[in-house]
């Protein structure tokens, strides 16, 4: 039966549950544009100031400062817009190929249903509900593959830049002692170390096949699509059409990349005890929680037990979450 007495009582709590939902989405939307929405319109309107991209939206200008820079631009449009093409065709065996899985998109569907069926069979033998099941097999089956795949990709680009550099030299050095390209890019599939090696075997394969030069370097986009292939890729393919000297073009390339992971090392060096103190800041209510609870099980359990503790701990939970994506995107430098 409805009573007016108990909705009075429970007032102020959903006033103030109101409020910090209001608070909640104000910093979200806050923080969105922030960190996302005005670094980009400050970028735009800054290369709009240089001509290198129009300043009405959805147009590019076909004027650039000096023809290079154009011809440069317009060969990375082309190579972006074959790598999104090919990945909207089949976004996953992109993923998987960048992740360096040599399976197949059925056998990945396998893999995936296995981990679903198995997460949420572990929850029914440990009796933790019907709804707690199918949550664990939606996660495995959907979110948690993804995320390894991504992991791994990350992890193996970075391995990738880390040592792409060192295979630029070795072009650079055979170019200049009179050897032809074909075979630096074989002497670096043999002696570079994976993904590296891997990447130029393709090109090397792909070539002896007669594919151009300019869709074995969108293939490699899509396996690779680091900023630092990219660059490679810009090169190659204007000096394969206007000539020059290209061992000087990859020397200044070479030097580029190892200033870039340079200037990563000192800001990662310089970020290190803010991401040391973001973890101990992120950890130490679970870490006190925990002791509280070995401590006196009773005093923690009310918010488990209790509506009111619930909310406050949903509550607590998210401005923790809010908190971390904040830390997180100060302490991180994207190149």
């Amino acid at each position: 039966m409805f009573d007016p007495l108990e909705v009075i009582q429970a007032g102020p709590l959903i006033a103030v549950m109101a409020l910090m939902i209001i608070i909640m989405f104000t910093l979200i939307g806050g923080f969105g544009y922030v960190v996302v929405l005005r670094p980009r319109l400050r970028l735009r309107r800054r290369m709009a100031e240089f001509n290198l991209v129009a300043r009405g939206p959805g147009k590019r200008t076909k004027t650039a400062v000096n023809p290079r820079q154009s011809r440069i631009q317009e060969k990375l449009q082309e190579l972006e817009d074959k790598a999104n093409k090919k990945k909207q065709r089949n976004e996953l065996r992109t993923e998987l190929l960048q992740a360096g899985l040599d399976i197949n998109v059925r056998r990945y569907f396998l893999l995936t249903s296995i981990a679903g069926i198995g997460m949420g069979g572990l929850a029914i033998m440990f009796k933790a509900g019907i709804l707690a099941a199918i949550v664990l097999a939606i996660l495995g089956f959907f979110v948690l593959p993804k995320l390894v795949i991504r992991q791994m990709a990350k992890a193996r680009q970075k391995k990738f830049t880390q040592n792409f550099a060192n295979a630029i030299d070795i072009i650079v050095r055979g170019v200049r002692s009179g050897l032809p390209i074909g075979e630096c890019f074989n002497i670096i599939g043999r002696e570079s170390p994976e993904p590296v090696g891997e990447i130029i075997r393709l090109l090397v394969e792909g070539t002896k096949l007669g594919i151009s030069m300019e869709d074995l370097l969108a293939r490699g986009l899509e396996r690779m699509p680091t900023t630092e292939f990219k660059f490679f890729a810009i090169v190659l393919v204007i000096q394969q059409q206007t000539g020059g000297n290209l061992a000087e073009t990859l020397d200044g390339l070479s030097n580029v990349l190892r200033e870039r992971k340079k200037l990563k090392d000192r800001a990662k060096a310089l970020s290190s005890e803010a991401k040391a103190s973001a973890s101990i800041i992120g950890c130490l209510p679970f870490f006190v929680a925990g002791m509280v609870s070995l401590i006196s099980p009773d005093y923690m359990a009310v918010l488990f037990t209790e509506e009111t503790g619930n909310i406050m701990l949903a509550g607590g939970l998210c401005w923790m979450g809010i908190g971390v994506l904040v830390m997180k995107k100060m302490i991180n430098f994207n190149f």
